[in-house]
């Protein structure tokens, strides 16, 4: 298990941006983030976006556009950049580790109107 950490939510106005980190105590492989909308259980988590090692992305076709996932494997750290935000993307964001199966405790982004 490689222990995760993530950072960068809070509440935003509609229309603002954010950028959430996810920082991995030791060296991680591919990377991708999730989120868990309100009243949804953990297996109902949504998958937003992932990045390789070498920095291929791939993005849920609903946030294409407005999610931006980038890392800086030297740092061990992973960003999801969320333009635009809509009260539908108010959600509990977690980064997974789909190599080791390692989770953050997740961050909370709460988008107001």
């Amino acid at each position: 298990q490689v222990q995760l950490v993530e950072s960068g939510g809070g509440w935003v106005p509609a229309g603002d941006s954010l950028t959430l980190s996810c920082a991995g105590q030791e060296s991680i492989g591919a990377m991708a983030w999730y989120r868990q909308a309100p009243g949804k259980q953990r297996e109902q988590r949504e998958f937003v976006a992932l990045i390789s090692r070498d920095g291929n992305t791939k993005y849920q076709g609903s946030v294409r556009g407005r999610f931006t996932i980038t890392r800086n494997t030297d740092n061990n750290i992973v960003y999801l950049q969320i333009t635009n935000l809509q009260p539908e993307d108010s959600a509990i964001y977690y980064c997974d580790e789909p190599r080791s199966g390692s989770w953050g405790q997740g961050t909370q982004v709460t988008v107001g109107t």
